[in-house]
C-alpha cells in the first residue's frame, strides 16, 4: 500500500473547486461539461492551486437528484485527466463508497465527505487505497433537511468533539491519521450567527490532532453578514479566510483560486514565512 497523501506539504494550501453539475450554488453551471472542467482546474493550478476538489452532486437537498453511477460519470473522467500532476492534490466531494472507490482507482487521492463518515463503508474504502480524507462537521444525512432550524449550546465544543469523534472512527476503519483533514463546516446546518460564532472560536480545532480546511468562499454567511448576493462576496470570502489562517487553518477552499492565492501569500510574506517575488523599490 503506498504512502497516504501529506495534506499539507509545505504550509497552507488554495484548494480549487471544480464543480461538474449544472446547479451548483455559485458558478451554475460554468464547469459543468467536462472541457470547462479540466480547462478550469488547469487555470487553478496555474495560479497556484495546490488542490483540486472535484464535485459532481451539490451539497443542497434541493438540488435535482444524482445516482451513483452519473456521479461516477461526471467526476471520474476530470480526476483522470488531472491524476499524476507533481505538487496537485486532486480531492473528490463525495459521500459515496462506490463513488471512492472509482475517483480512487481513477488517481484521486483524497475523499471530501462532507457527511463525516456517516457511511460505515466508506472508511474501508478509503484506507484500502491507502487514500486520505477531509472529515466534515454536518448534522444531516446527506442530501436531507434538518427537521427543525439548527440549535447549538456550545457551538464551538460540539463541533469539535463531533470531529475528534470522526477522527477517531476514520483511524479505527483503517485510514492513516497524517492523511486527514477536518472541516468545522460553515453554513453546513448553521444559521449564520452559529457560523460567526464557531468562526470566532475556531482556533479550538488545533487540539484536534490533524490540520483544519476552512470552506468558507462565498457562502451564505459572507452574504448575510455583508448583504452581498453570490456574485459580490470575494472580499468577505477572503477576510473570513485570513481570519481562519490567522487562526491555525492550514488549507483553504476557493472558488476565485488567483485572488486566494495572492491574499494567501501576502498574509505568509507579512508573517515573515515567505520572500517578496521581487525588489526595486528603493532600491535604484
Amino acid at each position: 500500500m503506498p504512502p497516504a497523501p501529506d495534506p499539507t506539504p509545505s504550509g497552507p494550501q488554495v484548494m480549487a473547486i471544480v464543480n461538474r453539475t449544472p446547479d451548483s450554488f455559485h458558478d451554475r453551471g460554468a464547469t459543468f461539461a467536462l472541457d470547462a472542467a479540466v480547462a478550469a482546474a488547469e487555470a487553478a493550478i496555474a495560479a497556484g492551486a495546490g488542490w483540486v476538489d472535484i464535485g459532481g452532486v451539490p451539497f443542497s437537498p434541493d438540488a435535482a437528484p444524482v445516482g451513483t453511477a452519473e456521479e461516477i460519470d461526471r467526476v471520474r473522467p476530470v480526476v483522470r485527466a488531472l491524476a499524476g500532476r507533481p505538487g496537485v492534490i486532486v480531492s473528490v466531494d463525495t459521500t459515496r463508497p462506490e463513488v471512492a472507490a472509482a475517483v480512487l482507482a481513477a488517481g484521486a487521492q483524497v475523499i471530501n465527505d462532507t457527511s463525516g463518515l456517516a457511511d460505515p463503508e466508506l472508511a474501508p474504502v478509503i484506507a484500502e487505497a491507502g487514500a486520505g480524507v477531509i472529515l466534515t462537521h454536518c448534522l444531516a444525512p446527506p442530501r436531507t433537511h434538518l427537521s427543525a432550524p439548527p440549535r447549538y449550546g456550545d457551538i464551538v465544543a460540539e463541533v469539535t468533539a463531533f470531529l475528534a469523534e470522526r477522527v477517531a472512527r476514520a483511524a479505527a476503519g483503517g485510514i492513516d491519521p497524517a492523511a486527514m483533514v477536518i472541516d468545522p463546516g460553515p453554513d453546513l446546518n448553521k444559521t449564520t450567527v452559529q457560523t460567526l460564532e464557531l468562526l470566532r472560536g475556531v482556533d479550538a480545532l488545533n487540539a484536534v490532532g490533524p490540520p483544519w480546511l476552512a470552506a468558507v468562499s462565498n457562502k451564505d454567511f459572507v452574504g448575510e453578514t455583508l448583504d452581498r448576493p453570490r456574485a459580490q462576496r470575494l472580499a468577505g470570502s477572503l477576510a473570513a479566510t485570513l481570519w481562519c489562517l490567522d487562526r491555525g487553518a492550514a488549507l483553504v477552499r476557493a472558488h476565485d483560486v488567483a485572488a486566494t492565492v495572492d491574499a494567501v501569500r501576502m498574509w505568509r510574506s507579512l508573517r515573515g514565512e515567505r520572500a517578496p517575488a521581487y525588489q526595486r523599490h528603493n532600491l535604484a
